[in-house]
């Protein structure tokens, strides 16, 4: 959490409130971090952060909208924001469907 915090805060973004949410209360087996934040403004913000050594493609692109329909069921809201941590090399083709889908990546 500590190094999502700390890339937020040097760019100038504050959160009040940020909460942890485990793959297991949605359902996912995949090994990813999953937060729930709440920025000085009100906006709630989806964080997702993932670290692995292959290459993110356009079926990942699929599979992280799914986990994020599940989270906004789970946590009876919409997000205001969608962020994703990468790791991982990045397909172009899952990098386009990505902003198209809302997704900012980093």
């Amino acid at each position: 959490m500590q190094m999502v915090v700390d890339s937020f805060r040097s760019k100038g973004k504050l959160f009040k409130k940020m909460q942890e949410i485990s793959p297991k209360e949605i359902g996912v087996r995949n090994k990813i971090k999953m937060y729930k934040a709440t920025d000085t403004s009100g906006y709630f913000w989806a964080i997702f952060a993932v670290s692995q050594k292959s290459r993110l493609l356009m079926k990942d692109v699929h599979k992280f909208e799914e986990i994020y329909e599940k989270l906004t069921i789970l946590c009876e809201h919409n997000f205001k924001h969608k962020f994703l941590f990468i790791d991982a090399p990045l397909c172009s083709k899952a990098k386009d469907a990505f902003k198209q889908k809302g997704w900012k990546l980093s």
